[in-house]
């Protein structure tokens, strides 16, 4: 999943004017004036911030709901909402189900645990600029064991050792050092804010797949893991978002909800690791 998420580019609607409209006869019959076009303008431009960003509410608790769901691009963002939806519903869903169906369940957990694998540098990276040595140092040595002793990631040995996963991304370094989310935002890929759309540019530099040179088939790797990645992890929620959709009253606010939550609850994780740079057994 591209996301960060202050909408500095997103610019406030200006409130439209309403002018007294002319008109000027000419043999060649009426024309509009330079008046009336930039009304017109006006007004389509208003039309198209109405369509993107929510109203501020004036009465105090819609105020206080509107600030603390933090998401001033709602109409967009369900908007998208509802077409990755429908995406899902008639693409993305039926592949996973069929994924689900093909491949047993102890490949599909060896498949996981490759692509968790893979994606240990760019943990590794975030972990580094997020000054955390201890986790840095974690990071490094599961890509290590699992990369060896794991036959390329299909096995978590490095689970098994003693050093289990624990997730990070340029989203949560930045906010780390105390960048805030800026607006929620719902993507194409899911949903995200601000800070985490920038997050998710960063990541893409920080991973060396996507630094493969061309030939041996690495690009064709690449492609592929890529793909398995989005088909693995959507497999994994089938019945979660399932319940979702049928049993929420509003599911659009709901998965914003525990996005949210589980952010910060990553966030405040990282920055309360205070744990020694080295291993307990070595101490």
């Amino acid at each position: 999943m591209t996301s960060g998420r202050n909408g500095a580019w997103l610019r406030p609607c200006a409130q439209a004017r309403q002018n007294h409209e002319t008109r000027q006869g000419t043999r060649r019959g009426w024309r509009p004036t330079a008046g009336r076009l930039g009304l017109a303008m006006l007004l389509a431009s208003t039309t198209a911030c109405s369509a993107i960003k929510a109203p501020v509410p004036k009465d105090p608790d819609e105020l206080a709901e509107y600030k603390a769901a933090n998401d001033p691009y709602e109409p967009l963002n369900r908007k998208t909402y509802n077409m990755t939806m429908t995406f899902d519903k008639y693409a993305l869903r039926p592949v996973a189900k069929a994924y689900v169906w093909a491949v047993p369940r102890p490949v599909r957990n060896s498949l996981g645990n490759m692509i968790t694998t893979m994606n240990e540098p760019s943990v590794f990276f975030n972990d580094v600029g997020a000054g955390k040595p201890r986790r840095a140092g974690d990071s490094f040595v599961r890509w290590c064991i699992n990369m060896t002793a794991g036959l390329g990631g299909f096995i978590d040995v490095a689970k098994m050792a003693g050093y289990p996963h624990h997730a990070n991304d340029a989203g949560l370094t930045l906010a780390n050092w105390g960048i805030a989310s800026g607006p929620y935002l719902f993507l194409p890929m899911g949903p995200s804010s601000l800070r985490d759309g920038i997050g998710y540019g960063i990541d893409q530099g920080l991973s060396p797949w996507n630094y493969v040179p061309r030939g041996y088939g690495l690009i064709s790797f690449n492609w592929a893991y890529n793909m398995l990645g989005v088909i693995h992890g959507r497999s994994e929620h089938l019945d979660d978002l399932d319940a979702l959709q049928r049993d929420a009253l509003d599911p659009y606010a709901t998965i914003r909800s525990a996005y949210q939550q589980q952010r910060k609850a990553q966030a405040e994780a990282i920055r309360n690791d205070h744990r020694a740079t080295v291993p307990a057994w070595y101490q």
